[in-house]
């Protein structure tokens, strides 16, 4: 099927705190969905059968609980009701941006994808209702080729965001499609959880995503395509993953995905949008990939050489590492359960600094999660404290096989080469007890490849 993504740089408030009236919040929100419009036009245009638009793409970000009220549309949340506000906008009050989201679907025919702020009243008997009386969410609606509203899911995971609520239970939500069948639906931080993603795509054994994102680049574990490929590749799956698109604040990164290859849009050059649009196959059962589930090559442990340990912090974690100096070797690492271990071999010798850094532990910052994971990274520069810094570019062509005692069954194989590129591994799975990937010589410089756990338990 033909698949759209588009990277939007988001017309913002000049003072997302200030409290405004419904008019001049629908006006700013108005020129937002105008680019939308002509975007949907483009991607009809180019044969795409379902546009995704990303996470704040049309009201903005940094909003106070009540200087966000007059942005917010309301919406059911039931799936009782068939509406289609496009062609019954009379049904309900404060309904414009959806009115308008339905009428480009309907116009272009395309399946789409949007995000929005809705607002729910509620009464004082229900336990969870706030003082305010209402329920103010972070949602993402799906409109398919008619303009009938099909799907509302209500973001679970939020990431500082006070203007909004969490709801009470988590959302499953997915529709149905006549080109590629069902699509499941999450937002942003909801990636790194096992609420709703994870679980939502195992119990309905779900093969597409829609994705729409406000995602901050975070090197060298969470840039926004490198998570995101090594999420569509641990899955077996196809994202649609829209991003919103502000250098300034670290924000790009979209791409549509398969487990083989991806479709992918990063740049911190320079402003305005950018559509996606590629040709993917539908993922019906668990059809194995490129990406064989047997090891090629060995794993034998025994000619580790000493070297220094030392720590550095990376993503705000204390990793263990040890340098990977020389042109080949056998090197282990490991701290608490864990114990990585690499086998490597260099094409051309380059003065930079490589390490293979572990960390087996609870991340703290900017949320609270459990990870276990095993990465070789280019350092910053050739001193020990300068691993685990955030770099773009590399140089050096590694072939390297790297494994890990995991404990948890979910790991993201991530595999990024210079200038924010993505690669593939050649081979990845279990063997032994230990999960691996390896990869004969990468296409760029290698930034990170790196087995990132999540050991959803121990959150």
């Amino acid at each position: 099927y033909i698949a759209a993504v588009y990277e939007h740089e988001s017309i913002l408030s000049p003072n997302p705190t200030a409290l405004v009236d419904r008019q001049s919040a629908l006006e700013l929100m108005g020129r937002n969905l105008d680019i939308y419009e002509q975007q949907a036009v483009a991607a009809a245009r180019q044969g795409a059968q379902i546009i995704v638009f990303p996470e704040d793409g049309i009201h903005g970000f940094n909003f106070t609980r009540s200087s966000i009220y007059p942005y917010l549309d309301f919406v059911l949340h039931s799936q009782s009701v068939n509406w289609n506000p496009c062609r019954e906008p009379y049904l309900f009050n404060d309904t414009e941006v959806l009115q308008r989201l339905s009428c480009m679907a309907l116009k272009n025919k395309i399946f789409l994808v949007a995000n929005l702020g809705t607002k729910q009243p509620c009464e004082h008997t229900d336990p969870h209702c706030p003082s305010d009386g209402r329920y103010q969410f972070n949602t993402n609606v799906a409109f398919n080729a008619d303009g009938m509203l099909v799907a509302t899911y209500r973001k679970h995971n939020l990431y500082f965001e006070y203007a909004f609520d969490t709801p009470p239970e988590p959302d499953y939500k997915f529709f149905d499609t006549p080109f590629a069948g069902k699509f499941g639906m999450f937002t942003c931080f909801d990636i790194l959880f096992f609420e709703p993603a994870v679980n939502l795509i195992r119990q309905y054994n779900l093969k597409q995503i829609v994705y729409p994102t406000a995602w901050m680049n975070q090197l060298p574990l969470l840039s926004a395509v490198e998570f995101q490929q090594a999420f569509a590749t641990a899955f077996n799956i196809n994202i649609l993953a829209a991003n919103i698109h502000h250098p300034t604040l670290g924000m790009t990164g979209s791409g549509i995905y398969t487990p083989v290859k991806s479709f992918i849009y990063h740049n911190m050059e320079s402003y305005g949008g950018k559509l996606i649009v590629a040709e993917i196959p539908v993922i019906t059962t668990d059809y194995e990939t490129n990406v064989e589930k047997t090891s090629s090559g060995v794993m034998e442990k025994g000619n580790e050489q000493l070297l220094p340990i030392f720590y550095s912090e990376m993503m705000y974690d204390n990793f263990t590492f040890v340098p990977v100096w020389g042109e080949k070797g056998e090197i282990q690492v490991c701290a608490n359960t864990l114990c990585c271990y690499l086998n490597y071999r260099r094409a051309v010798l380059t003065d930079e600094l490589y390490a293979l850094g572990v960390f087996d532990g609870l991340h703290t910052v900017h949320g609270t999660y459990y990870v276990q994971a095993c990465a070789l990274v280019k350092c910053g520069g050739l001193n020990f404290s300068t691993c685990g810094e955030e770099v773009t570019h590399a140089t050096a062509l590694i072939d390297f096989q790297l494994w890990g005692n995991m404990s948890t069954p979910y790991i993201f194989p991530l595999l990024l080469t210079s200038g924010i590129t993505l690669d593939f591994v050649d081979h990845m799975g279990w063997k032994n007890n230990h999960y691996f990937i390896s990869k004969n010589r990468t296409s760029f410089g290698l930034l990170t490849a790196a087995l990132y756990g999540r050991w959803y338990e121990k959150d």
